[in-house]
Formats: C-alpha cells, structure tokens, sequence
C-alpha cells in the first residue's frame, strides 16, 4: 500500500527536523557522534509508526471505517507504545554518570537519540491515527463538499462573490498539487506493476512463517520448562566466546596520518639531528602513498610522545597519507618506516658516546655511528596518553633506573609491544664538582663561597642593565670564553688567592665526568620511572594481563611500588562506570515497564529478553572479530532498551486478550500470530536503518561500526527468542490460568 507506506515515512523527516530544533535549542553541535545518533535513530523512528498502523489496518480489515478503526487501533496499542519508547530513553540517563572518556564522547549522541524517539512517539499517536482516518480520493472529497453545500442552502450574493473567489485560488492551488498526485499515481502504478512479484513473494515468505512459527510456538507452549533451560545453555556457550574477544579503550581511528618520536644520544648537536633526519625524510618522501611529509627538530609538536622536550637530540617526523586510506596501506607505510630504521640501527651501533679526551677540548658531536630510538604513534582525539604505560615509583634515582631496565627487558618478550622505551633511558652528559671539605677548611674557604665563585665565572652574574628604545638588556660578567671552554679550563678556574699564589678548583675539588637524568618525573610527590610502550596486533586488555603476569614476580626494594597506567587505567575506569550504567539502565527500563503493566512480575518476563540478547551480541563480534570497547558496550545499554520493545507489545496484547475472558496459553498463541507482523517489521526497519552504520561508511566509522553490529546481532537474536521464549517464561511465571 503507497498510502500506508508514505504515511509512515512521514515519520522520518517530521522526526528529524524536531531532531534538529531541539539540538540548537540544547547547544548541540552536527559531529560525527551527534549525526551518529541521528542516524541511529533512523531505524527506531518508524517503529511506532509502524505498530500503531498496522493496529489501524488490523481494525480496518475487521470492517471498522477509517475513523474508528483510527481510534481503536491507536488506543489498543497506546500504551505498549509509550512504554516501549521511555525504556529505549531510559537507557540513556545512565550515560550521565558514565567516568571517562565513554561519558564525553557519547553524551551527544545520547540526547540526539532521545529527542527523535520523543518526537517520533508523539507523530505515532498523533499525526499517524489523524492521516490514517482520512481517505485522500478526489471523489470523496467532492460529496463531502456537495453535501455541505446542500445544507447550508443557497448563498447571498457577498457570499458568492467570495465563494468565486475562493474558487479561483482552489483551483490555482489545486491544479499543481493535482498535477503531482497525477504523476505520483501512475509512477505508483508503475512500480505496483514492477514490484508485484517480489511482493507476492514476499507475502508468501511472511505466510509461511506465520504457519511456520504458530506450529514452533504450540511447542514451546508443551514444553516450556525445556525451551527455558536449552536456551540458558545456550546463553552459558556464547559466553564462552568472551575471553577470546579482547578489551579496548577506543577502536583506532584511521587517519591517514603517523608520527614518529626519534631520539639519538643525549649531546648530539642540532646538525646531526637534522642530518639524520633528512636522510629519514627523503625515505618517507620516496613513498608513492605519502602526501606530505615533514620533520620538527629538536623539540616535538603536541601530538604525544616527547612534546614539550626541547633537546637538541630529539625530533618527530609526521607522515600524511594520500586519501582515500585504509588500516591495511597505513600499518604498510608504518611497516616500511620501521624497516628503514631498524636498518639504520644494524648499520651504526647504539651506544653512547663516551665522554673522551675530546670531548673535554670542547668536541661534542657525538660519533656518525650513533643509534636512533623511535616511538611509533597516531594523532589521538581521545586520551593523549599511551597504551600501555608503567609507572614505578620511589626515592632514588639509580634504583629506578635499573628496575626500569629490568622491566623493560621483561616486557619486551611479550609479543604485540612495540617501541618500548624508559623514561629513565638516555641521560644528558653533565660534569659534577666534588669538593674536598678538608682542603677547603685548611684555606679557611666554605663549599658554598667557592661554589658561587664558579657559578659566577661560568654562568655570569647580571651586574646592571642599560636600556636601548623599548628594550632592556642585561650586563652579565663572567670569565672570558677561553677559560670557561672544556673540563681543563674548569679545573684551572682560580677559586682563591694565597698572597701571589692562584688556586685552582682542581687543588681542592674533582671535575667528575658523568650522565644525569634527562628527566625527573614525580607523581603523588614520588619519583616515577615511566615505561611506555604501543601496541601492534593484539588488544589492550589481553598484553596488559600478559604484562602483570610478567612483573608479578618482580621483587622490589622497600618503598618501591608499580602499577600499570595509561590507556589501560583509563579503560579499567570506563569498563567500571559502563558496568554500573548497565545495571542501571536494566533497571530503570524495569521501573518503567512495571509503572505502566502495573505488574511486577511481568516486566521480570519481559527483562528475559535482555541477557539472551548476549548470545547475537557475543557471536556477531567474534564473527567480525571486534574486540569489546567502550562503543561496544554503549552499543549493549542501547540494546537493553531496544530488545524489550517486541516483547512489551507482546505481553501487552496478551493482557488485553485475558482481561477480555481468553485463557492463558489461548492468548499467548493468538497474541504471537497478531503481533508477529509488527515484530518482524520494527526489527527489519531497525537492522535496515543500522547498515550503513556496520558497514563503516564515511569518516570515523570505526567508532560506530561496533555499536551497530552489537545492535543488529543482539536484536535479530533477541527478536527470535522473543517469539519464543517471552510466551515460554510467561507462561512459566504467570501461574493463572
């Protein structure tokens, strides 16, 4: 029917211009999650469309007129409606209290949602019956007119001076309009002509399903008790698949673009950075999928890794793929990236060089045969922090370090870690003075008069300042250049004077060429030494399990402690907020169904729905190997109160048929065989609506591929299962005859 199906797609567009209304008024901006969840809720708002129709036609074809069989239809499924739609709204309050990213990222999309549902459950009761009660013929219209007519008697002349005119712009309006349904009509017509075969087809499908599942639903009604326990043990199988899934933060988004943090041997002069990286850069360059590449030496940009480091000896190299780009051709180009400096790294040796002779005459371009060390990363719109990092925490400095090193050799075996590195790793070369206290007292000299002495002879001393224009310049004095140059020049700095006799530092102090720190980092007011490492083809759940079974025999000294951060701390924090907005959405979905049934044992029949929807969720992910994220399980909440939806026009219907004198198992079968169209049709049109979402079309689809397909899976299985285990369980729970 072209009428039926033009009214229901009325719903759409009225739905989603409200939509957008209501995103302006709320300050809700058009991104990614937003229309994400425009697009999401295209397939729920023909639902009640849909079952409030179809209730309208059932009446229709029981010879009620359009008027009545409006009233009727509309108010025999009112209130399953209404229910059915604050359940689905209700999942959404408990993302309010969601930690984390999960709450930010989502909470747009969340209020998006709800405001079509809300919109498309007024048109259903309103706007669907209204249109539903009309009868758009041209020859009905016309009787309705002349029987006015006849009524009202012959009409004075202003009156048919007006009634002309009125005429005149009647038929000015109409011809157009009467055009279009012309058009309309026949192209209807046409397509009636062409579709009548697929839809015969298809009307025979839906009858022998109707047949098909009237004899499945006697059967289970026989034997409910068995049909209950074969799918509880269905339900514990799929749960097997769980621990093979793997956990995530967030699925990569594929960006075409990569970085990558370098770092040579602490000294290494800005020249032979840039060298180094040039010879890089030209690589990169020479790549066919690479559109732009360049470099920052010397410091990062704030993209992750090193940023804010101003060193001479680090640098980033960023690569911008050219579009269109998928994971395969990126992790190629990342691949060969990483070849090229492993070579690098067999061709010149990794060691530091040694602080020499010639490094005390003031040479401190380190050897051409350095190392490089390189970190691998993406630009993340999401948690700037690393996927896997370990923090371990004490007091000194040196037992950080070689723990540090113990753990990184320990976590370098695990298979799926790439670029590890310690924050410890690569200190700077520096010179240390050790004063001789006995010297300096024989002398009458103090360590911290002598130690000023130097400062001031090396670093200066701002005496005064001039001013020149709008600027103000310091006047430093300090030793000349030539006697401040190298190590020997500082162990001849005079520190004193004995009548006409100089003395030097080296007479009453020793110049110690060592490594410091790069770095000091402290969390709580502890010192940290900081682990990090990326992730290459394994999950993060799964290598961080792997990484506290290998440090979990790691003896530590008193006062020493690690724990495991980053993404996967923040994940832990998401996973724990997301298990507490599940129980919570079940629940309120249960306070709702129970307000409106004014039952409480029939929402906990309804509720059955819900956890054997985990068997499609469960299989579906394995099937497409998607590892559970923080989208998968806003993708569950969603379902837990989407599922409910067929079972409460179910349960709703069956209640209507005992409270009108049918026996129990008599309603249930006739109540499945009634409902099963309306069934089957909001589920076609919800899973139809998810599609283009699970096959990841346009930008960002990884961040909604995973929540489509956990939907579509646990709602086709759910569906199923409704038909058959809702009349199971009620029949079971519902001890009445």
């Amino acid at each position: 029917s072209l009428k039926t199906t033009l009214i229901i797609g009325i719903s759409i567009p009225v739905s989603v211009v409200a939509t957008f209304f209501l995103m302006y008024s709320s300050g809700i901006s058009l991104n990614i999650m937003s229309l994400g969840g425009l697009t999401l809720g295209i397939g729920l708002l023909v639902d009640n469309s849909i079952v409030v129709l179809e209730s309208i036609q059932r009446k229709r074809d029981e010879g009620l007129s359009d008027l009545e069989a409006a009233r009727s239809g509309a108010s025999e499924v009112g209130q399953a409606v209404i229910a059915s739609t604050l359940t689905t709204v209700c999942v959404f309050v408990p993302i309010v209290f969601v930690e984390g990213i999960a709450g930010q990222l989502f909470g747009d999309q969340a209020m998006t949602v709800t405001f079509s549902l809300m919109i498309s459950l007024i048109v259903a009761l309103t706007v669907i019956p209204m249109l539903a009660s009309r009868e758009f013929s041209t020859e009905s219209n016309d009787v309705e007119r002349n029987d006015r007519e006849e009524e009202a008697g012959p009409p004075s002349p202003p009156g048919r001076l007006f009634a002309a005119l009125g005429t005149g712009i009647f038929w000015v309006v109409l011809l157009p309009v009467r055009a279009v349904r012309f058009v309309f009509l026949w192209v209807g017509r046409v397509f009636s002509l062409l579709l009548r075969p697929v839809l015969g087809l298809f009307d025979l499908i839906l009858r022998f399903v109707g047949s098909l599942y009237a004899r499945m639903l006697d059967g289970v009604l026989r034997a409910p008790l068995l049909v209950v326990l074969a799918t509880l043990g269905l339900l514990v199988a799929s749960l097997q698949l769980f621990p093979l899934l793997g956990t995530e933060l967030v699925p990569e988004l594929i960006q075409g673009e990569f970085f990558v943090d370098t770092e040579l041997p602490p000294g290494t002069q800005l020249a032979v950075t840039d060298r180094r990286m040039k010879a890089l850069e030209r690589f990169a360059g020479e790549i066919e999928e690479a559109q732009i590449v360049y470099s920052i030496i010397g410091t990062s940009n704030e993209q992750g890794g090193v940023a804010g480091e101003l060193r001479e000896n680090i640098a980033q190299l960023t690569v911008r793929l050219t579009p269109p780009v998928s994971r395969e051709v990126e992790e190629d180009v990342i691949e060969r990236v990483r070849a090229r400096l492993e070579e690098d790294a067999e061709r010149f040796s990794r060691r530091r060089p040694a602080l020499t002779s010639d490094l005390a005459e003031g040479v401190v371009d380190p050897p051409r045969e350095a190392g490089i060390k390189y970190r691998f990363g993406r630009p993340s719109y999401f948690s700037f922090r690393t996927p896997i990092e370990i923090e371990i925490r004490g007091f000194n400095l040196q037992l950080l370090e070689r723990l540090a090193a113990t753990v990184v050799n320990r976590v370098s075996r695990i298979d799926g870690l790439a670029d590890v590195k310690s924050s410890t790793e690569g200190g700077n070369p520096e010179l240390q003075i050790d004063f001789n206290r006995e010297r300096l007292a024989a002398m009458g000299l103090s360590v911290s008069d002598v130690a000023q002495l130097i400062r001031t002879k090396v670093q200066g001393e701002i005496a005064t300042d001039i001013n020149r224009d709008d600027r103000t310049i310091d006047i430093r004095l300090r030793s000349q250049e030539r006697y401040r140059d190298s190590v020997r020049d500082l162990r001849n700095l005079n520190v004193s004077r004995t009548g006409t006799t100089a003395i030097p530092l080296s007479s009453v102090a020793e110049v110690v060429e060592t490594e410091g720190p790069a770095e000091i980092r402290r969390s709580d007011g502890s010192r940290v030494a900081l682990i990090t490492a990326n992730l290459e083809g394994r999950d993060l759940g799964t290598v961080g399990d792997e990484i506290e079974t290998v440090l979990a025999d790691l003896e530590l000294p008193i006062g020493f402690d690690w724990e495991l951060g980053g993404q996967q701390q923040e994940m832990e924090t998401s996973f724990d907020s997301m298990r507490l907005a599940i129980l919570l959405a079940i629940f309120m979905v249960y306070l709702v169904m129970a307000s409106q049934f004014e039952s409480l044992i029939h929402p906990f029949v309804i509720l059955f729905s819900v956890p054997f929807s985990l068997i499609g969720v469960l299989a579906t992910l394995y099937f497409f190997n998607v590892t559970i994220s923080i989208v998968v399980l806003i993708g569950v909440i969603l379902l837990a109160g989407i599922v409910v939806n067929n079972a409460i026009i179910l349960v709703d219907y069956t209640n209507q048929l005992r409270r009108q004198g049918m026996a129990k198992l008599d309603a249930l079968r006739h109540a499945g065989q009634v409902r099963l169209r309306p069934i089957l049709m909001t589920t076609a049109t919800t899973v139809l609506g998810l599609l283009p979402m699970a096959i990841g079309l346009g930008e960002g689809s990884e961040l909604r591929a995973p929540m489509a397909l956990t939907v579509i899976g646990g709602l086709m299985t759910s569906t199923l299962l409704t038909l058959l285990i809702i009349p199971a369980v009620y029949s079971l729970v519902d001890r009445k005859p």
